[in-house]
C-alpha cells in the first residue's frame, strides 16, 4: 500500500497553529512609519506566510519523507562516493559530499524503475537519498581515515611511542565513537541559523534548485513557484520597498521588480540532458582512470621539460577528476593554490634545498624541501584560521553587544530571568516556539525587523529536544568510550572531554562560516584545537603528539559532521522535507559510513604502499607536523623563521579580505587556506585543479549555467573514484603495469 502522501493538515486537529494573514500584518504594520503601499505588501506577505505554512505541513506530511528504498539507494551512492572519497583523500586530502550528484543519480534510478515502483518518487524522497548519501561519502574524513589515522599508523616515531597499527575492528570502533556527535550538535543551530538568520547555505541551496527542476519538469511542464519561493520572494520585496526612498520606492508607477514565475525553468536544462553529461564525463574520466594503471606515466607528464620534472618535481598529472576539483573549487581559489604552488615548489623549494636548510632529496618529507615548505604552509594556515575564526566570534559581539546589554537589562530589572536563557517560551516537546520578538541576526540593532522569521515545519516533524539532549548526552559518552577502548592509556579522560568540549564550540563557528561562505573550516578548526592541546598538554608528555593528533581528529569530525547536517537541512527546508527525517536519515549514513571507510581504509591500506607514489597522504603530514609544530618538536633549520614570516603575513592578508568583503579588490587578495594547500601538495595536483579553475571562469563568462558545470565535474570526480575500485582488485591480484 502506497503511504500517505500528504494531504493539507487541518491546523486544529495537528497542534501547528496557522498564524492567520491578519495577525501578521498587524504585528508587521504596527511598526513606526509603516504605510501605504507597504502595507499591501504585508498583507501579501502574510498570505505567502499562510501558504508557505500549508506547503511545509503537507511536504512534511508525506510518507515519502522515510522509506526503506529511499535509505537503500542513499546507502549505495553513499558507497561509491566513500570509496571516491578515500581515493583522492589519500592522494591529495580532498573530500566532497557530493550532494548534487547523489540526488541527480537518485533521480535517474527511481526515474528509470518509475513503471515498477508502487508510489511515486518525489522532491522529499530525493532529499533523503541524498543526505544518506553524503552522511555516508563524507566519513573518509570525519573519522580521520585520510589524515589522523595514517599520521598515526605510519608517520609516528618511536620516541613518540608509534606507529600505532589498528586492526579492522578497532578502526570500526573509533569510527563509530566520533561519527554521531557532531549531527546532534547541528539540531539546535537548526533553528537559528536557517529560520531566523536565514543564511544562505549556498550548497544546500543550489541543491534544493536542482532537486525542484528536476522534479518540477518531469512532465515538460513550466517549473511553478513553490509556495516556500512564493514568501522568500515577498519578502525580499518588502525588505526592497523599506529600505528605497519614498520618491523610489513608494511610487505606485515605479518599476516591478518581481521575477516571473518561469523565467528561471525556462533556462535550466532538461534533466536528462544532465544524466546525459553525467555519463559522458563519467565514461571519459573512467577510461582514462584504467588506462593510467596500465601507464603509470601518465599521471606524471614533464609540460615544463625534465630537469624541472625530475629535479623540482615540476610535472602535470592531467587526471579529468582533479579537473572536476577545479571547476568546483572555482577560478579563484585555484589561482591561489597555483600561486601557493608558485612560491612553496618554485621559490622556497629551491631556496631551502641551496641553502642546506633541507639537504635531502626534493620529495623527502623528514629531510628534503617537500617536507621544509610544509612548515610554512602550516603557520599559513594557522594564521588564517586564527584571524577568519577570531572574527566570527567578535563580529556579532561588536554588532549586537550593546542591544542584547540594553535588552539584559530590561529584563532584568521587569524580574523576566528566565528569558535571559531563552527558557521562558521552549518547548519540553516539540521546538517550535514564537520567535517574532527576536531580533534577527541578519539585521543590525537600530533596523526595525522588515520580517518575521521563515516559517517552519510543524513541531511533530522537528526533532524534539528531548532526543538532542539525550543523543548528545549518549554520543559524548560513546565518544569517550570509544575512544578509550582504541587507545587505551594513551589519552586521559579529560582531554577527551576537553576535545569534545572545543569542538562544540568551533562547530558553531563552522557553521556559520559555512553558512555565509560555502567554506566549512574544518582543517582550521584542528589546527585551532591542536594549538589548544599544545597549551593543555605539556611537551614532556610522552603521549603529548598522540594526544594532539586525537584532539584535532574529535574537533574535525563534529564540525564536518555538523555542517553537513546543516548544509542539508537547508536543502530540506527549502523543499519541505520533515527534519525528523532528514536527522534520522543521517544518523544511519553516519553509521553505516563509519563501518564502510573504515573497512575501504584497511583495504587500501592493505595493496598500496602508504605513503607512496600514488598515495602520498599529504594530510597525514599536515597534521604530524602540526603536532610537532606546536609542541615545539621536529623543526628544521630556518623553518620557524620563515613559518613566522609567512604566518605573519597572511594573517594582515586575510584582515584585510575580512575588511574587503563585497568589494572588487578583495579577490584580488589571496587566501591562506588555498595558498597552504597549494604549498603542501605536488605541482601536478595544482596545475590539473587550475585547469578546472579555468575552465569554470570560460564557462561563467560565455553565461553557462552553475549547475551544468557542476553536474560535468561530478562526472569526472566519480569517473575516476569509481574505476579506482576496479584498479584497486587488478593491484592485489598483482596484475603487471604495461
Amino acid at each position: 500500500m502506497a503511504p500517505d502522501r500528504g494531504s493539507r493538515v487541518d491546523s486544529q486537529t495537528t497542534g501547528y497553529r496557522s498564524i492567520s494573514s491578519k495577525d501578521d500584518t498587524q504585528e508587521v504594520s504596527q511598526e513606526p512609519g509603516f504605510s501605504g503601499d507597504e502595507d499591501s505588501i504585508a498583507v501579501e506577505e502574510a498570505e505567502a506566510r499562510d501558504e508557505a505554512r500549508e506547503f511545509l505541513a503537507e511536504r512534511a506530511d508525506e510518507g515519502q519523507n522515510f522509506t526503506v528504498r529511499g535509505v537503500l539507494v542513499g546507502l549505495v551512492i553513499g558507497v561509491i562516493i566513500c570509496f571516491s572519497n578515500m581515493y583522492f583523500g589519500l592522494q591529495t586530502g580532498w573530500v566532497s559530499g557530493m550532494a548534487m550528484p547523489a540526488a541527480l543519480i537518485g533521480f535517474a534510478f527511481f526515474k528509470t524503475v518509475a513503471r515498477h515502483i508502487n508510489y511515486p518518487f518525489t522532491p522529499v524522497e530525493n532529499v533523503l537519498v541524498q543526505t544518506v548519501a553524503g552522511a555516508l561519502g563524507t566519513m573518509p574524513l570525519g573519522c580521520g581515515f585520510v589524515g589522523v589515522l595514517p599520521a598515526l599508523n605510519y608517520l609516528l616515531k618511536p620516541e613518540e611511542n608509534g606507529p600505532l597499527v589498528l586492526g579492522t575492528g578497532k578502526l570500526m570502533i573509533w569510527a563509530i565513537g566520533i561519527c554521531f556527535f557532531g549531527v546532534f550538535i547541528a539540531v539546535p543551530l537548526r533553528r537559528e541559523v536557517l529560520i531566523r538568520e536565514k543564511l544562505k547555505f549556498p550548497s544546500g541551496t543550489a541543491t534544493a534548485l536542482m532537486i525542484g527542476v528536476l522534479h518540477g519538469n518531469e512532465k515538460g511542464a513550466e517549473k511553478q513557484e513553490n509556495p516556500m519561493e512564493t514568501f522568500r520572494r515577498r519578502s525580499q520585496d518588502m525588505r526592497r520597498s523599506r529600505s528605497m526612498d519614498d520618491q523610489r520606492g513608494h511610487t505606485a508607477d515605479g518599476p516591478d521588480t518581481t521575477p516571473e514565475p518561469g523565467t528561471e525553468a525556462d533556462r535550466r536544462s532538461d534533466w536528462k540532458a544532465q544524466i546525459k553529461l553525467l555519463i559522458i564525463a563519467f565514461g571519459v574520466s573512467a577510461v582514462y582512470t584504467l588506462a593510467s594503471y596500465f601507464v603509470p606515466p601518465l599521471h606524471d607528464l614533464p609540460i615544463l621539460g625534465l630537469p624541472l620534472a625530475h629535479n623540482w618535481l615540476w610535472t602535470l598529472n592531467p587526471s579529468p577528476a582533479y579537473i572536476g576539483q577545479g571547476i568546483i573549487m572555482g577560478p579563484a581559489t585555484t589561482l591561489h593554490m597555483l600561486l601557493g604552488a608558485v612560491v612553496g615548489w618554485g621559490i622556497l623549494s629551491p631556496l631551502a634545498k641551496n641553502k642546506g636548510w633541507a639537504p635531502g632529496p626534493v620529495e623527502d618529507w623528514e629531510t628534503g624541501s617537500k617536507g621544509w615548505i610544509v612548515w610554512v604552509s602550516l603557520a599559513i594556515m594557522l594564521a588564517d584560521s586564527i584571524v577568519s575564526l577570531g572574527w566570527l566570534v567578535l563580529r556579532p559581539t561588536i554588532q549586537y553587544g550593546p542591544h542584547y546589554i540594553r535588552e539584559a537589562r530590561e529584563r532584568i530589572k521587569s524580574g523576566n530571568y528566565r528569558s535571559l536563557l531563552g527558557l521562558s517560551s521552549a518547548s519540553s516537546k516539540g521546538a517550535y516556539t514564537a520567535l517574532s520578538a527576536t531580533i534577527s541576526a541578519s539585521q543590525t540593532p537600530d533596523q526595525k525587523p522588515a520580517s518575521l522569521p521563515e516559517p517552519d515545519a510543524p513541531p511533530e516533524h522537528l526533532v524534539s529536544n528531548r532526543v538532542v539532549y539525550l543523543g548528545l548526552l549518549a554520543s559524548i559518552v560513546l565518544c569517550i568510550g570509544a575512544t578509550h577502548i582504541v587507545f587505551a592509556s594513551l589519552i586521559p579522560l579529560y582531554a577527551t572531554f576537553v576535545a569534545i568540549l572545543l569542538a562544540l564550540l568551533l562547530s558553531i563557528m563552522g557553521v556559520r562560516a559555512l553558512g555565509e561562505t560555502d567554506l566549512n573550516p574544518v582543517s582550521g578548526i584542528s589546527k585551532l584545537t591542536q594549538l589548544a592541546f599544545a597549551l593543555l598538554i605539556p611537551a614532556s608528555n610522552p603521549n603529548a603528539i598522540i594526544i594532539n593528533l586525537l584532539a584535532g581528529a574529535i574537533s574535525e569530525s563534529g564540525a564536518l559532521q555538523a555542517g553537513d547536517m546543516m548544509q542539508d537541512l537547508k536543502t530540506g527546508h527549502l523543499l519541505g522535507a520533515a527534519p525528523k527525517a532528514q536527522f534520522y536519515g543521517q544518523l544511519i549514513g553516519s553509521f553505516v559510513g563509519a563501518i564502510v571507510s573504515a573497512a575501504v581504509y584497511k583495504l587500501y591500506t592493505s595493496v598500496y604502499t602508504i605513503p607512496g607514489g600514488m598515495f602520498q597522504v599529504p594530510t597525514a603530514y599536515v597534521w604530524i607536523f602540526t603536532a610537532r609544530l606546536v609542541t615545539g618538536k621536529g623543526l628544521p633549520d630556518m623553518a620557524w623563521q620563515w613559518a613566522l614570516g609567512g604566518g605573519c603575513i597572511f594573517a594582515v592578508l586575510t584582515a584585510l579580505r575580512i575588511a574587503g568583503q563585497g568589494t572588487t579588490w578583495q579577490a584580488y587578495l589571496p587566501g591562506g587556506i588555498a595558498v597552504a594547500v597549494g604549498m603542501y601538495n605536488v605541482p601536478s595536483f595544482t596545475l590539473a585543479r587550475t585547469c578546472g579553475g579555468l575552465v569554470s571562469w570560460w564557462w561563467s563568462r560565455r553565461g553557462g549555467e552553475e549547475g551544468t558545470v557542476i553536474v560535468l565535474a561530478s562526472g569526472l570526480i566519480l569517473g575516476e573514484g569509481v574505476v579506482s575500485i576496479v584498479n584497486l582488485g587488478l593491484a592485489s591480484l598483482k596484475v603487471p603495469h604495461l
